[in-house]
């Protein structure tokens, strides 16, 4: 199956997006289900003009857990599932850490993966972290070598309420995603108008689906882009959701 659904056009150039952020393995964590959902949601994507994907199944102490060994079985049956589909989707491997003492020991043996084997990792917090731990956190992977990318930024309340802890924590090296859901309005009004503000002020570095299910956090990474596109111009849509992701997969 190929020729999906592309949503945007520049000079007769397709934009080809990267979602670096979603929970379409099954049965792994609170995303997919089961196989048959799995493949919709892959299907979605393809349909939005998605066609580089990486998977993020939670890894969260006492309560997502599941076996390293296992995700990578899933992953492969993704991947080839994909193959068979699709002749221009790739499939990588990552993870979603939530923030936890262990990370860089877990990093270093491979307990869990960085996104898509690369040294960018996707780092989560409670909503109620202090912005002391964010910074704290955020130091000790840039001071291992590590690029942090702080996952769905906009929920985190001590973020929020001051916008220059995003400044500071971008100065340190991290980097910021937000959820397409956010940017399009689905998570609130007071939300949407704080992406626009970061989007505004250059402070968003990739805008990625989150998607964990067919309803209620669907994937819409193609009309996100589509929105930011027309909000914020093609360029910027360009370096959001081609541009920056493809630094992730350069190894250099």
């Amino acid at each position: 199956m190929s020729g999906g659904r592309f949503l945007y056009l520049k000079d007769g150039e397709y934009m080809r997006l990267t979602d670096i952020h979603c929970h379409l393995l099954p049965k792994v964590d609170d995303g997919a289900k089961n196989e048959e959902e799995a493949l919709k949601l892959l299907e979605m994507e393809y349909a939005q003009g998605v066609r580089r994907i990486i998977v993020t199944p939670h890894y969260r102490i006492e309560m997502f857990e599941t076996d390293q060994e296992r995700i990578e079985q899933q992953y492969r049956w993704l991947k080839a599932a994909a193959e068979q589909l699709y002749d221009d989707l790739e499939i990588y491997l990552g993870c979603e850490y939530h923030a936890n003492s262990g990370i860089l020991e877990d990093l270093k043996t491979h307990r869990r993966e960085a996104l898509a084997g690369s040294r960018y990792v996707l780092v989560e917090f409670s909503g109620m972290d202090s912005f002391a731990k964010q910074r704290k956190q955020i130091r000790e992977l840039t001071g291992a070598g590590y690029i942090p990318v702080i996952a769905h930024a906009e929920r985190y309340e001590c973020l929020r309420n001051d916008i220059k802890n995003i400044e500071e924590l971008i100065f340190f090296g991290a980097k910021i995603q937000v959820n397409a859901d956010s940017v399009l309005g689905e998570e609130g009004r007071k939300t949407k108008a704080f992406c626009k503000k970061l989007m505004k002020q250059d402070l968003v570095d990739f805008i990625a689906s989150d998607a964990h299910c067919m309803k209620g956090r669907a994937p819409n990474l193609g009309r996100c882009a589509e929105y930011v596109e027309k909000k914020m111009g093609h360029e910027y849509a360009q370096r959001i959701f081609v541009e920056n992701p493809s630094e992730i997969f350069n190894r250099e």
